[in-house]
């Protein structure tokens, strides 16, 4: 462990007349501040609590993370029992509140209803954000949305009045953005459905991407488990200048840390570099910090904070939080030790482009041209995107006018089509107010929807099918055909600066930094490193208010959730069985049933893999109809073909092979319960639980793999499937499809033995038995859950038992 001892969060220092120039903030518009009892966290009962736990752990300094953390434990008094080891304890929360956007907040709120609660226990929102498709521009593609995903909204609507859930109509914005401009908080801990809700750090806060399962346990008052995160130190130093932005701040991170390198850790920013930097620039780079894996990132409070809470109408959280900093509960302590710590010199970074197929390939824009030119791609763009929940701030916005201002006066447009996305309805109405959108459109820009859109695959693009492209974005997430579905276009993530500028030469070899265009008179063209506008100067306006939803709503009992009979769209959860339960027809006890396997999955395999979005978001609330699409694009080890699985217990009138979703339902259709073998960092990405609902569905008990994204194990461990780790990652080769594999030690497991280890018995299909040995990572709280058979199913009967 590293002890920091660089300039703390408390010191807020000023900016540098070079920061300052580079981003101006202007005197704002003060509006009225909204009533923000129900936003502003109880600090003073958080200091309590980080009082117990501090004295318990012997006064040692702490992180700003650990602080929020251990202020939100539900017994800090059990701290006692065993104190806090990070990477090891298991620390039960109490988040303040739960986000939910429209394709996850279905399967949550399905899986809500049927724990038979009558409330929310804690405040929650639901975002139609995910469901809107980009095709024509910003008003046809919003009412074509309303009409073809009624069912779905009526759905979410009705629900979120008998619960009394805030619900944001489709048009309203894209769920981080919104959470950003209306709930986040210094200090808070929060949950969301969607991987990137730690997108809301960039205010100070603690915010983290689950599954529906996990929001579930907030939303009932259960405590919500996390194995204390590791702290990863992030030492920010210098300033950002010319053409780098926060966007390069993250992108050269993920090329330090590769996809699984914050996986099991929270990533902390201090130092000076911090306090250059506005709050929306932060929440980019707290964004993408789910692209390497980071269970979630957080910055001491700032001045810029303060100033956001204000311009966005809630003057009393600030005052609150300025408070809570004065008595040292927004920043790290003195001395606090981190797990590790990196060095960014913000004065040497230059604008990063990263991709294609993966985040983590970070490529410095100046080396850039060479690199494409070096992978013999052809050096073109095929189309230009910005906004994105990473990228669509008014400070994003007004940097982009600012080039395509210079550009206009040189008579110039964009060379492709250029894709613009608002982040939300405040942000849109307030760039048309302040003719950021005219601006754009004159030089070319299509504005669409305030939505997710391409960012993740809800763009119906009609050329390039089939064929190898490349499209140059500000997203967070390039892997294969998650954008257009063509597994050829190359995705390259940059800062919307970049992007914009790029997209007037319509080249990857350009580099604004140092090169020119020709004008239509044959003169040279350069442009001058942008600027933007932190807060608007006249304050944010809230455009069209018929989006937004009545604040604190109590919940109407009576209210009857829609849901139609025979829906394609939507569809009430069954329970899942436990293996262990009497008449589960398992003769091995408390061992999983023999399993038979599936199949060996190769390299890759993201929750993109295993439940594809796309024109699959429709059947987000179905769990029956998108399991159609489990491990649809992902690779068979054993012949290296996409989507094929092998039957070896096949009849005379079924083939050998099928598909993956096939072959689980054969499986199922025979009540074979199966396992999977996988790969390293399997269930890396989204939050989706899907990924995890899906094989559970068609009978998958167990899933051995290389190692496991965070997210995606949790998920497995909700839905009752025993998620292993090989001890070692050879053992990964000698198992195949049509194997059995049989738990030997996880009885003694359930039994509660100390240091319980599980192996297991391998029976190969020419007959050789032999065994291997595994990790695991399961709490005693998760052996409930898969002893119940899923965690709905324990925390259901622990509500029932309170109520009888």
């Amino acid at each position: 462990m590293i002890a920091a001892t660089a300039l703390r969060g408390r010191c807020l220092a000023r900016r540098t007349p070079a920061a300052a120039a580079a981003r101006r903030t202007l005197a704002t518009h003060a509006p009225p501040d909204k009533d923000c009892a129900s936003i502003t966290p109880p600090y003073a009962r958080l200091l309590e609590k980080l009082a117990v736990v501090r004295k318990i752990l012997g006064g040692r300094p702490l992180t700003l993370a650990e602080k929020i953390l251990y202020s939100h434990i539900a017994d800090p008094e059990s701290v006692a029992r065993g104190g806090i080891k990070r990477g090891e304890t298991y620390l039960q929360l109490h988040p303040e509140r739960v986000a939910m956007q429209d394709a996850s907040a279905q399967m949550a709120l399905l899986q809500f209803m049927s724990a038979g609660m009558a409330r929310c226990a804690v405040p929650a929102s639901i975002h139609c954000d995910h469901l809107i498709q980009a095709v024509d521009g910003a008003e046809s593609d919003l009412e074509r949305s309303i009409v073809t995903n009624k069912e779905v909204f009526d759905f979410l609507e009705s629900a979120a009045r008998k619960y009394g859930i805030e619900f944001w109509k489709p048009g309203s914005g894209i769920i981080h953005q919104i959470v950003l401009e209306n709930y986040a908080a210094p200090g808070m801990l929060m949950l969301g459905t969607d991987s990137h809700t730690p997108n809301a750090g960039g205010l100070g806060m603690l915010a983290i991407g689950v599954g529906g399962a996990d929001a579930v346990d907030a939303l009932t008052g259960t405590p919500w488990e996390l194995k204390a995160p590791q702290i990863v130190g992030v030492h920010l130093t210098g300033e950002l200048n010319g053409w780098a932005t926060p966007k390069d701040v993250i992108l050269h991170l993920a090329g330090k840390l590769t996809v699984r390198g914050g996986t099991g850790r929270i990533l902390e920013y201090f130092g000076p570099g911090v306090f250059n930097q506005s709050c929306t620039g932060l929440a980019t780079i707290a964004n993408m910090g789910a692209e390497v894996g980071a269970t979630t990132s957080t910055f001491p409070y700032t001045p810029s904070m303060r100033g956001y809470l204000q311009a966005t109408r809630r003057g009393p959280v600030a005052r609150a939080a300025d408070e809570a900093a004065a008595k040292g509960f927004l920043a790290a302590d003195e001395g606090a030790v981190y797990d590790e710590v990196i060095e960014i010199n913000l004065s040497e970074l230059e604008p990063t482009i990263n991709g294609p197929f993966t985040p983590d390939l970070a490529t410095p824009l100046s080396k850039f041209g060479t690199f494409a030119k070096e992978q013999g791609w052809k050096d073109e763009l095929s189309a230009a995107l910005i906004g994105s929940c990473t990228n669509s701030s008014y400070e994003d916005m007004t940097r982009v006018a600012d080039l395509a201002r210079q550009a206009k006066a040189a008579g110039l447009t964009t060379k492709v089509p250029f894709l613009c996305t608002p982040g939300s309805e405040q942000i849109r109405a307030t760039m048309e107010r302040d003719r950021v959108t005219e601006v754009l459109q004159d030089v070319g820009a299509t504005v669409l929807a305030n939505a997710c859109g391409p960012c993740i695959g809800q763009w119906k693009r009609d050329d390039k099918k089939g064929e190898e492209n490349a499209i140059l974005t500000s997203f967070n997430r390039n892997f294969k055909s998650r954008n257009d579905g063509n597994s050829q276009t190359m995705n390259f993530l940059a800062s919307p600066t970049v992007v914009t500028a790029m997209a007037f030469s319509g080249k990857l070899s350009f580099n604004p930094m140092t090169d020119s265009l020709t004008l239509p008179n044959g003169a040279p063209f350069k442009f001058t490193p942008p600027v933007g506008q932190d807060l608007p100067s006249a304050g944010f306006t809230p455009g069209r208010e018929a989006f937004y939803p009545e604040p604190v709503p109590e919940p109407q009992p009576d209210t009857q959730v829609v849901i139609k009979p025979g829906s394609q769209r939507l569809e009430l959860l069954e329970p899942f069985t436990s293996h262990f339960s009497e008449g589960s027809g398992n003769p091995r006890g408390l061992e999983l049933p023999s399993l038979k396997v599936l199949m060996r999955v190769r390299g890759k395999c993201t929750t993109d893999h295993i439940s594809a979005a796309g024109p699959w978001l429709k059947y987000k609330g179905h769990l029956t109809n998108i399991s159609e699409n489990l491990l649809i694009t992902a690779i068979n080890d054993e012949g290296g073909e996409v989507n094929v699985a092998f039957d070896h217990d096949r009849d005379a009138s079924q083939s050998e092979t099928d598909t993956i979703p096939g072959v689980a339902k054969r499986f199922k259709a025979r009540s074979q319960p199966w396992a999977l073998i996988v790969d390293e960092n399997y269930g890396e990405g989204s939050a989706r639980e899907h990924a995890a609902l899906q094989p559970r569905f068609y009978g998958c008990a167990l899933i051995v793999a290389r190692s496991f994204a965070r997210i995606h194990e949790t998920n497995l461990k909700k839905q009752g499937i025993l998620p292993l780790w090989f001890a070692d990652k050879n053992d990964y080769s000698r198992i195949g499809a049509g194997d059995v594999v049989e738990t030997i030690g996880l009885a003694d497991l359930l039994n509660g033995a100390p240091d319980a280890s599980i192996k297991l018995r391998v029976i190969k299909r020419n007959g050789d038995v032999f065994e291997i040995p595994t990790r695991h990572t399961m709490s005693s709280d998760q052996l409930k859950w898969l002893r119940a058979g899923s965690a709905l199913n324990y925390i259901r009967s622990q509500i029932q038992q309170s109520t009888a």
